[in-house]
């Protein structure tokens, strides 16, 4: 195979990744996919190996990467049935993100899966919008091991009721439905797609590009990372707190940068926490590959062969390798974000030409609901809120965007206001938050809330204690606040909201680069 078909090869495969998300995104019923597109797809080979992914969200498509060869390995598979997993000790990221995944054979030989992974408003927790101030993985909903949600083409219905629930004319569950028939229907459109590929091929042909296409993805990646001057970085942030009275939660990282590739080790961490912003070693592993995987030119391919240079190691017991049953909803919106900060901390001291300041720092949860009642059904509802990007000797960062470990967009107003007793009364830049430099941090946003009805509420959200740092003599872009009725409340909070009370979420904006101008 030349260059030219193996390219040809990773396009076609990268397409059935995209065509994946444009059906998950169209058949969804719920807002969080089908609107803020809080999913992502991917293909992997037989043993779990990564193959190709869509551009969807970092935090989803690194942790799949990581674990799903463990995934694999436990599973009985058959043509014709689908596994749904949660589970965040099992490869999972947080109890919302639903992984469906589908076995794809040819010739009755298995050549590989198709997963998709979606974030669901609803998940069982204990808080509407499943992610509440937890203390433990119990608390934030329903835990699926890898279970068969598909058996021989047909859908196993008392898993699906579990999933979803018992009242079958609920809003919430009408939209579980909608949402687990599209996840279906879009990883049974991967396998297919992808089972028509290697029928076009041959088996022995697409063994050959799968191993060519991970042997050129290697290459690319050492090229780029060789730029790196091999030495130790270290550098160390820290969480606000962990919602529950631990403030000033440490993560260290040391980048280890040899002929061999790059060692991520991020030992000195703070030990797991009594709140949920641990995270599974799999989050830190989607951390650390996407910041390395910024380094590398566009055309590198989204494989397994892409991070065989990568290696990662945590302390198990520590807040980004946490032991069950440590809570872990905010892990990973919240720390997954800290540790790119850290991470480029680090590489700013080896390239401080090519690395940015520090972005917002924060996904901004926020996630409302209300039970039902004899007036208004239940109702579940979750979004994240963008800030500013940090600035780079190139240019300065972007304003009220999401950075790094997330790409979702935000739920337009016409629809938050169509599903939900909700009126969105402010949405506007927050002017000047972006840290002042040579180049300008972007400014995070506001968006204020005003409910129509009792509900409650649950925040979820950082950099409101440590500003998002600057770089080469930037200064740091403003810290972020959250404001009920005017009044300042937590970071991390749940309580009960009346109708006609306001919620006003002021995000962090990113940190300067490069000392600022002086004032003649």
């Amino acid at each position: 195979m030349n260059a030219i078909e193996l390219s040809v090869f990773a396009s076609r495969l990268s397409a059935i990744c995209d065509e994946m998300g444009a059906l998950l995104k169209s058949a969804a019923f719920s807002p969080n996919i089908k609107d803020r597109l809080d999913f992502s797809c991917a293909l992997f080979d037989h043993r779990g190996q990564l193959v190709a992914q869509a551009a969807h969200i970092p935090v989803h498509l690194g942790s799949m990467a990581y674990a799903m060869a463990d995934i694999v390995d436990a599973q009985r598979w058959r043509p014709g049935d689908m596994l749904v997993v949660n589970d965040p000790y099992l490869g999972g990221t947080h109890l919302p993100d639903v992984t469906v995944i589908a076995p794809i054979y040819v010739e009755q030989q298995l050549i590989g899966f198709s997963a998709n992974r979606a974030h669901h408003a609803n998940i069982g927790a204990s808080e509407p919008g499943s992610m509440p101030v937890s203390q433990s993985l119990a608390q934030e909903g329903v835990i699926i091991a890898p279970t068969l949600l598909v058996e021989d083409g047909a859908v196993v219905e008392p898993v699906l009721t579990r999933l979803c629930g018992t009242d079958t004319g609920a809003t919430h569950t009408i939209q579980a439905r909608g949402d687990f028939a599209a996840q279906i229907s879009a990883s049974g459109l991967g396998a297919e797609r992808l089972a028509e590929q290697v029928q076009a091929v041959g088996l022995d042909r697409f063994a050959q590009a799968v191993a060519l296409l991970n042997d050129y993805a290697e290459r690319l990646a050492r090229n780029a990372l060789s730029i790196i001057p091999n030495g130790r970085y270290q550098f160390r942030d820290y969480m606000d707190d962990d919602g529950l009275g631990q403030q000033d939660v440490v993560i260290a990282a040391t980048v280890d940068v040899h002929e061999d590739g790059v060692a991520v080790d991020f030992s000195g961490t703070a030990d797991q926490v009594k709140g949920n912003i641990n995270c599974p070693l799999s989050v830190a592993a989607a951390a650390a590959f996407y910041v390395l995987r910024c380094l590398m030119p566009a055309q590198t391919p989204a494989c397994a062969g892409t991070f065989r240079a990568i290696h990662i190691t945590a302390p198990e017991g520590c807040l980004v390798n946490a032991r069950r049953p440590a809570a872990v909803a905010a892990g990973n919106v919240e720390t997954s974000t800290r540790m790119v900060d850290v991470l480029l901390g680090a590489l700013a001291q080896a390239l401080p030409e090519r690395i940015p300041a520090a972005s917002t720092g924060s996904m901004n949860n926020v996630a409302m609901g209300a039970m039902a009642t004899p007036d208004q059904p239940r109702w579940d509802y979750y979004e994240t809120n963008g800030g500013g990007m940090g600035a780079g000797v190139s240019g300065g960062g972007l304003s009220g965007v999401q950075t790094h470990m997330t790409n979702t967009l935000n739920t337009p107003i016409e629809s938050l206001e169509r599903h939900y007793p909700i009126r969105v009364t402010r949405y506007q830049l927050r002017r000047d938050s972006g840290g002042d430099g040579q180049v300008r941090g972007g400014d995070g946003l506001i968006r204020e809330y005003t409910f129509l009805a009792p509900a409650r509420l649950t925040l979820l959200t950082e950099r409101r204690r440590y500003a998002p740092w600057g770089l080469n003599g930037g200064k740091p872009g403003a810290v972020g606040e959250n404001k009920i009725n005017g009044a300042k409340v937590p970071a991390k909070i749940a309580l009960d909201v009346k109708a006609g009370d306001v919620l006003t979420l002021a995000t962090a904006g990113g940190g300067g680069w490069g000392e600022p101008a002086k004032a003649l």
